[in-house]
Formats: C-alpha cells, structure tokens, sequence
C-alpha cells in the first residue's frame, strides 16, 4: 500500500458547511442515510441498519484515507451533522477525482448539498493528480443535478449502464469540473 495523500490541515468549508472527518459519534447519521431507499444501494452502508452495523460503517469511513481509497467527510452545518461527502482516487492514474454524496433526508433541500460540493472542488484542488473532478448521478435524481449545476459542474455526457447500483447496471450521467 501506498503512503496516503496528506489529510487537509485546515477543514474544507463553503457558505453553510464545513466537511471533518468522521467521528466514532457519527452513528446517527448512518442510521439516517440508512432509512433513505436510495442511498444504501450506492455503497457499504445497509438498509435500516442496527446500531451496531451504524458504527461499523462509520469505522469503515475512517479507514478510507489511512487505506488510500480517498478522503471521506461528514458534511456540517452549524456544527449539526447534515451528511457525508467523499473525494474518491481510484481514477487518479488518469488525473481523475470522483466525488459522491448524499445528505441526510432531513437537512435535503437546503443548499448544503451545493456548498459541500463547493467546498470539496476547492479541497480537491489541492490534492496532487487531481486534474479533474467527475460526478455520476442518475438522469432522475433532481436533486443531486441540480446541486452539481449549482456548484459549476457540467454535463459532459450520458453513460449508459455505467454503475451497477441495487444489482442493476444504471445509467448515469457524467457531470465535471475541468
């Protein structure tokens, strides 16, 4: 395994947000984005998880960066705890960054999706390889096109049964910043 890159010395911050790392007292918000009936087919976190498989997936957030799989936040506002957003490196031979997020479904609707993702374009900047940043969100998800055209993503194509997401091969569409 190789070194991980450094972890940022001053949190990345936008508008409303701050991004830190995670915390052994994070299990709340996975067992929020648990309840969702999306977010637990994009990643490791179950469905209405226990208690148990919430602190599980809360230490498995903070092994990503010691691991070298990228730079896992927790998304705060007003020190409240509104959401979890990652900058991944597993395309960073090809200057690529990906960044994935979801915010609880009770702080949705609000901007903090927008000023997380402001805030980690600025941070990804910083982070050698990184020439580009790529988003995959699927064409129906309102919610995340629009937080991604906020913070100055584009378009840049439509890839068809890219993701496997739930045990189905999905379409996404593929938003950057070059």
């Amino acid at each position: 395994m190789t070194e991980p890159l450094p972890w940022p010395a001053t949190p990345p911050a936008h508008g409303s947000v701050v991004l830190r790392e995670f915390a052994d007292t994070d299990g709340q918000l996975a067992l929020e984005l648990g309840e969702d009936p999306y977010v637990p087919l994009i990643g490791s976190l179950p469905a209405h998880p226990t208690g148990r498989e919430a602190e599980e997936w809360v230490r498995r957030q903070q092994t990503r960066h010691a691991e070298g799989r990228g730079f896992p936040f927790v998304i705060t506002a007003d020190e409240t705890v509104v959401g979890t957003i990652g900058l991944w490196l597993r395309n960073l031979s090809e200057g690529a960054g990906i960044v994935g997020y979801s915010v609880s479904p009770r702080h949705r609707r609000r901007g903090f999706a927008t000023d997380a993702l402001k805030a980690m374009t600025g941070f990804a900047r910083t982070v050698p390889g990184v020439e580009r940043i790529e988003l995959y969100i699927e064409p129906w998800n309102r919610g995340s096109l629009r937080a991604a055209e906020k913070a100055g993503y584009r378009r840049e194509g439509l890839l068809p049964a890219h993701q496997e997401i739930g045990g189905t091969a999905r379409d996404m569409l593929l938003y950057v910043k070059p």
